[in-house]
């Protein structure tokens, strides 16, 4: 029984202890987590925690891609740009939903760094989206700017933060026909009214357009 409690090293420790802040978060919530209820659940010290990890917003943050997985591994290429920003809106809402507005404006309040590198991220991943799109002839560039690119994720985000309930996808078709689309018009877009990858042509999984 020793062994177990002190052999466990490596990613197996790290993997519970990542579980058990999920477990702490479930039960307690953002505020009333700390770093003892974490070790407390994983069965180890908790300077085995601080030795990885400086403060509760720091283990969180590490908690996040364990739990959700990584979006930068699961870009959308349906073949239609309004498609894949539904479908990318429709995964970073669910992530977002799992993650909870609670420990969503915690960290925010706790980790400047935060939002910089997830609109970093976010950044990339629409960029690559848009790219695919050009070449797609469905936008004349992507050369854009990062505000621009930006935009869905933002809007996402302050839906997520503000509101503490569930968003509508009514919502992210919204955000994505009334604002990113005709945005990317303003910007020299073909395809936000009616050509390829607008409203004309959309059906199923990229979203419930109306057809005619």
């Amino acid at each position: 029984m020793a062994a177990e409690q002190t052999r466990r090293r490596g990613a197996a420790l790290e993997a519970d202890i990542l579980d058990a802040v999920w477990e702490e978060l479930a039960e307690v919530g953002y505020a009333r987590l700390t770093m003892e209820g974490v070790a407390a659940r994983a069965r180890t010290g908790k300077q085995v925690l601080y030795r990885r990890w400086p403060n509760r917003a720091e283990l969180v943050k590490a908690a996040l891609p364990h739990r959700t997985g990584s979006i930068v591994d699961q870009v959308p290429d349906t073949g239609e740009l309004r498609a894949d920003l539904l479908t990318l809106l429709r995964l970073m809402a669910v992530r977002q939903r799992e993650i909870g507005p609670d420990v969503l404006r915690g960290l925010l309040a706790e980790a400047p760094d935060l939002d910089p590198r997830v609109f970093g991220i976010m950044h990339d991943i629409l960029l690559t989206v848009l790219r695919r799109a050009v070449e797609r002839g469905e936008i004349p560039t992507a050369d854009l700017p990062r505000r621009v690119v930006t935009v869905p994720a933002q809007l996402l985000r302050y839906e997520m933060v503000v509101s503490r309930d569930p968003i509508e996808d009514s919502a992210l078709v919204e955000i994505v026909d009334e604002v990113y689309l005709p945005l990317l018009a303003g910007h020299g877009g073909r395809g936000a009214r009616g050509g390829p990858g607008g409203r004309g042509g959309q059906s199923g999984q990229g979203g419930q357009g109306g057809h005619g």
